[in-house]
């Protein structure tokens, strides 16, 4: 005989604290410039007994309920749903993202890898892990991590550090308190990250009656802060004393819609524009005053240009030691910084000139307070100069004289071919390996959005779960994922996500055998690409045996989705149009020599080489590092008064 719940008393809601959850997640708003969204698109998820009968059934009610409240999707792997969440949220700038719910155990201490992926890059996720009994009613329990030294301790602190908000629901009446907290920090573009509320699986399912006013719609309001006026004087104060300046852009250009104002500020003043990962397409690959991608995967244009550089204007970037060229990016003896970012931290950094303020009303402030200033004729001159060469440079990678080892294709001509075949509003995904440095400096961007280059953390695994969250956002543009087959290995289940959700990506899978970028990094460090390549163990006892007999393209097939197999440019060609022209899922699948290398951004990255050694190749390449360790610098010079 079924029982009638108790009524809620006058002005509550009676329902449990997931149900609460949803209640309240499906009610969040964000509002920026007048137009307002809601926050969640949906909740990602993976059941198991620590939420199947908490969120789980909430989950199910809502959708029965009210099936647009708060959608939600079946992923295949924890870790993965947390990209797919964070590319969603790249795609809109921030203001939109996923919630992702797991159960207890290694469910939960999956999302760490994600959560980290996501603070890094300073991309709003909430996470919402099952979490042991607060009543202790039983113990231990299954996936419990037990410790003899305390007692309120789960595997979910391990999300404390990689987290920007983290708190734990141990009574319904902190759960309000908790979610609350959460949506601050989600809708912060300074503060922004994973968001954690963990949830006791006897909590979840624990009635309570909730004030109403919890689940009336809310609107968090993302605002644009102004610069102060002494800030900004100060910085227009030493702008106007460069003579060879350089702005860097980086992703905070592209997530305030700072776009427009940066090519106000370049065409007004004539500062030439480099670009970070995350700021890639603030301008597009053929603006006058663009020279492309900086630092350790840059173009020689730029590096060439920072190399030179007197004053150094940074927006929206944190200034990441690819960035710097680990601090070897900028030479100039008197160089000075003016930092324009959000967030404190990092307007603080490298002693400049702090502009605390949103970039698009710093960058149309500093347009209008140098109105007449300019750089002078020669040293535009000498940008285009260098620009117009990197482009040279560019072409010849993409369509060399040779083809690589046995005629395979190189990974330079696989990515102009796919630069090529794509639209301009069209998007490339990656994250790890080789190419988010040959995208980085060869990319030819030409639209704000049509780069998603995962680099703060460069999460191998991130591309697949990442582009469908990125087309998820975009359904009107295609995406590309380039992923090489240490990635694909790591995480290739989300294609069956991709199938069952109708959401369409073409993955161009390259195989090359083992880790094309740490092999050419290690060879560079004199460890001559020990540990990068899939062989067989031979009878010697070493992995240097026949490669590894792995279909790749077997495997693909295997999980629904269309595959197509390229041997060359023409095929390749017109197995990228055939993915384009599909409608569903399709993996494009190639061969290619991993010891043709992209072009060089004659540059440096700091990576320790062994002091002593008994190798000689490991020797020479510490004799290098020394030579290229004495030019870091720590960018203490004083900025102005």
């Amino acid at each position: 005989m079924s029982q009638t719940p108790p009524q809620a008393r006058p002005g509550t809601a009676r329902m449990t604290v997931a149900q609460a959850v949803v209640r309240f997640l499906a009610q969040q708003s964000t509002e920026r410039d007048g137009h307002r969204q809601r926050l969640f698109a949906g909740c990602l998820g993976i059941f198991g007994h620590g939420n199947v009968a908490g969120l789980g059934q909430a989950l199910l009610q809502a959708e029965l309920e009210s099936p647009r409240a708060l959608p939600y999707v079946l992923g295949r792997n924890e870790q993965a749903m947390v990209h797919t969440a964070v590319g969603y949220a790249r795609a809109k700038d921030r203001l939109q993202t996923w919630a992702v719910t797991t159960s207890i155990g290694p469910g939960a201490t999956n999302l760490v890898t994600g959560a980290a992926l996501a603070t890094v890059n300073r991309l709003p996720v909430l996470l919402l892990p099952a979490d042991t009994f607060a009543t202790r009613a039983a113990g231990a329990l299954l996936q419990e991590l037990e410790r003899p030294d305390s007692g309120d301790v789960s595997v979910n602190d391990a999300l404390r550090p990689v987290s920007r908000w983290f708190d734990r629901v141990e009574r319904p009446e902190q759960l309000p308190a908790a979610l609350l907290g959460a949506m601050r920090v989600l809708t912060d573009p300074a503060e922004t990250g994973a968001a954690t509320v963990c949830l006791p699986q006897d909590v979840q399912a624990e009635a309570f009656d909730w004030p109403v006013e919890l689940f009336a719609p809310r609107t968090w309001h993302v605002g644009r802060p102004q610069p102060e006026p002494a800030a900004l004087q100060r910085a227009v104060e030493v702008v106007r004393t460069a003579r060879r300046p350089l702005l860097v852009a980086g992703g905070g250009v592209v997530y305030s819609s700072a776009t427009a104002a940066l090519d106000a500020f370049a065409t007004a003043t004539g500062i030439p524009v480099a670009q970070t990962q995350a700021g890639k397409g603030a301008l597009p690959f053929d603006h006058p005053r663009s020279v492309g991608a900086i630092g350790s995967t840059g173009t020689t244009a730029a590096n060439a240009l920072a190399r030179e550089a007197d004053v150094v204007i940074g927006v929206g970037t944190r200034w990441q030691d690819f960035t710097t060229a680990s601090r070897t990016a900028f030479a100039d003896p008197g160089v000075r910084f003016v930092n324009v970012n959000v967030a404190a931290v990092d307007a603080a950094k490298h002693a400049g000139v702090t502009v605390q303020a949103d970039a698009r009303e710093a960058l149309t402030a500093l347009t209008g307070a140098l109105a007449g200033w300019s750089v002078d004729d020669a040293y535009r001159a000498r940008t285009a100069e260098l620009a117009a060469a990197w482009e040279a440079t560019v072409e010849a990678a993409y369509h060399p004289a040779a083809p690589g080892s046995g005629g395979r294709l190189t990974q330079n001509e696989v990515i102009g071919l796919v630069n090529e075949v794509s639209a301009p509003r069209d998007v490339v995904v990656c994250a790890a390996g080789s190419m988010p440095g040959d995208l980085h400096k060869m990319w030819r961007v030409r639209d704000p959005k049509g780069y998603h280059v995962e680099y703060g953390y460069s999460c191998m695994g991130y591309e697949i779960p990442g582009g469908i969250g990125v087309r998820m956002a975009s359904p009107d543009r295609d995406v590309f994922v380039m992923i090489g087959d240490g990635s694909y290995l790591m995480m290739p289940t989300e294609l069956v996500t991709a199938v069952q959700e109708g959401v369409k990506v073409v993955v161009v899978l390259v195989q090359n055998h083992g880790f094309a970028s740490i092999g050419a990094l290690s060879e560079s460090l004199g460890s001559q690409r020990f540990g990068t390549r899939y062989r067989y163990r031979s009878g010697s006892g070493r992995l240097d045996g026949d490669v590894l007999p792995v279909d790749l393209a077997a495997n693909a097939a295997s999980l629904g989705v269309d595959v197509l197999s390229a041997q060359d440019g023409p095929s390749l060609e017109a197995a990228l149009r055939k993915a384009k022209a599909s409608d569903r899922t399709t993996v494009v699948h190639v061969e290619t020599d991993p010891l043709v290398d992209a072009p060089s951004s004659e540059s440096w990255w700091d990576v320790p080489v062994s002091e002593v050694s008994t190798l000689e190749s490991t020797r020479r390449a510490r004799a290098v590092y020394a030579e290229e360790k004495a030019r870091q610098r720590p960018y203490l010079t004083p900025a102005q008064p």
